[in-house]
């Protein structure tokens, strides 16, 4: 299955601790880089969350940005520090007789350091709630990266028909090729005014055909096609071995540029190599 490493997702989770929200972008990178960034109290889960991601995914720069919105105000996530409170209350009837006319604002006492506190978040659930929304974001970002891969495939695909169409072009104009190839080497040795040897010119003929004979590359050509396209409709990823047959695409298109004589086999082997750029560039992109 063709995968872009080129995505963006995202996903939240309301519960007792505030708002959690995961951000996932990805970007095409020769192997699996997990860049987290998170709150300063969830630190402790990056491990968990690493491990998560990479059973995922397998290839890309991977950006992952979680916030936790909590509400400071919510009545449930406040506790009031009983002996804080005792002690000032101790406090307080003590100076009585000293300051008669002492009174104390209860919002004042809620200040104090101490007497109010934040309610303890439990990890587990919170390590829970953070793993359920980055599986929702990882969803996520499968379906746009398999989205975005689909678009690829297809392109990679029409590329490969029109290299099979060239590679068949230049098949069919072998024959007619050499045969010119033969035209132009007997009007060279007719111009020779010194009689030719018996069997000269088959000779020189053969020693051309075989500089400029591309049967060889045309037939790995063609298998490579094959293997492009049977590597297309596997279902694992597949962008290591794109880029390597990439690499065999090049190498015969340059060789077939190398040994033309002719200016249409010259011309397609630019057309090659232009369609095989095309094809590696997005590669690239191919987790």
């Amino acid at each position: 299955m063709i995968r872009s490493m080129t995505a963006y997702a995202s996903a939240e989770h309301a519960g007792p601790s505030g708002l959690l929200t995961c951000e996932l972008r990805t970007v095409n990178h020769r192997y699996l880089e997990i860049s987290p960034r998170l709150p300063e109290d969830m630190r402790n889960f990056e491990g968990a969350l690493r491990e998560r991601i990479a059973g995922k995914l397998s290839r890309g720069k991977v950006d992952v940005t979680v916030r936790l919105r909590s509400d400071g105000a919510s009545a449930d996530t406040l506790v009031v520090n009983d002996a804080v409170l005792g002690r000032l209350s101790q406090l307080a009837e003590n100076m009585r007789g000293r300051f008669t006319g002492m009174t104390v604002d209860f919002t004042e006492l809620l200040r104090f350091p101490g007497v109010l506190q934040q309610a303890e978040t439990d990890a587990d659930a919170l390590q829970a709630a953070l793993l359920d929304v980055l599986d929702r974001a990882l969803v996520a970002l499968a379906d746009t990266r398999g989205r975005e891969g689909t678009k690829l495939g297809e392109m990679i695909s029409e590329r490969l028909d029109q290299i099979e169409r060239i590679v068949g072009d230049v098949r069919g104009w072998l024959p007619e090729i050499q045969a010119a190839l033969r035209v132009r080497l007997e009007t060279r040795l007719a111009d020779i005014r010194q009689p030719v040897e018996p069997g000269r010119l088959e000779q020189e003929l053969v020693l051309q055909i075989t500089r400029v004979d591309v049967d060889e590359e045309l037939d790995r050509l063609k298998t490579h096609i094959a293997e492009a396209r049977r590597v297309l409709a596997l279902k694992e990823p597949v962008g290591r071995r794109l880029d390597f047959l990439m690499q065999e695409f090049n190498r015969e298109a340059n060789t077939l540029g190398s040994k033309s004589v002719d200016s249409r086999t010259t011309n397609a082997a630019v057309e090659l190599k232009v369609l095989i750029e095309q094809m590696r560039e997005q590669v690239q992109n191919i987790e």
